[in-house]
C-alpha cells in the first residue's frame, strides 16, 4: 500500500488509419515529443499479419531455427522477447509496459480505446475506425468533413496536450 504516493494513471491511446496513412511516421513525432517533456512512451503494434523479429545469424535466431518457441536476450540496459504467439492481446503486452507514462498502440481501429485516426489525401477519405473512442483525426484534408476534432500533421503540441489534459479522453471498457 503506497500511503500519501499519488498511482500514476497510465494513458493508453490508439493510432490507426488505412496502410501507408502515415500511422508511424506520427508515432515517431508524438514519442519524441512526450519524451521531450521528460515522460515515458511504450509503442506496441498490431500488425495483422505474420511477421519476422529475430535478425538472421543471431545467437537466439538460430536458437529459434533450431526449434525454441521462445528465446529472451537481455543486458542491463535492453531485453529481447521472441515466442510464438498463444494469441495475447493488448491487455497483457500493456501490462508488459508499467513504467511508461503513455502506451501507444499503433492498429486495432475496432477497439474501444481512445484513439486518433490517421487520413491522408490520396489514401483515404472517411474514418475507418470504429467511432467509440475516436477523439481526434489527423488529417491534410478539410476539417468540416468531420465530426471529431481535426488536427494537420504539424500540429504535435496540440496533439500531445490533448492526450496529457485527458479532456477528450474517456475510458472506456
Amino acid at each position: 500500500m503506497n500511503i500519501g504516493k499519488k498511482e500514476k494513471q497510465q494513458k493508453i491511446i490508439v493510432v490507426c488509419g488505412v496502410k501507408d496513412s502515415g500511422k508511424t511516421t506520427l508515432l515517431e513525432r508524438l514519442v519524441r515529443e512526450v519524451s521531450k517533456r521528460g515522460l515515458k512512451a511504450a509503442v506496441i503494434k498490431h500488425d495483422g499479419h505474420d511477421f519476422a523479429c529475430d535478425i538472421s545469424g543471431t545467437d537466439s535466431y538460430r536458437l529459434k531455427e533450431a526449434g525454441a518457441y521462445g528465446t529472451a536476450v537481455f543486458s542491463n540496459h535492453r531485453i529481447f522477447v521472441h515466442k510464438e504467439g498463444t494469441k495475447e492481446r493488448e491487455e497483457e503486452l500493456i501490462l508488459m509496459f508499467p513504467e511508461a507514462d503513455i502506451i501507444f498502440i499503433e492498429g486495432l481501429k475496432d477497439s474501444r480505446y481512445p484513439k486518433i485516426e490517421v487520413i491522408r489525401e490520396g489514401i483515404s477519405e472517411r474514418p475507418a475506425s470504429n467511432p467509440e473512442g475516436r477523439f481526434l483525426i489527423v488529417t491534410d484534408r478539410r476539417a468540416e468533413e468531420y465530426t471529431e476534432r481535426v488536427v494537420g500533421f504539424e500540429e504535435i503540441d496540440v496533439m500531445v496536450e490533448l492526450i496529457l489534459s485527458g479532456k477528450s479522453l474517456r475510458k472506456l471498457s
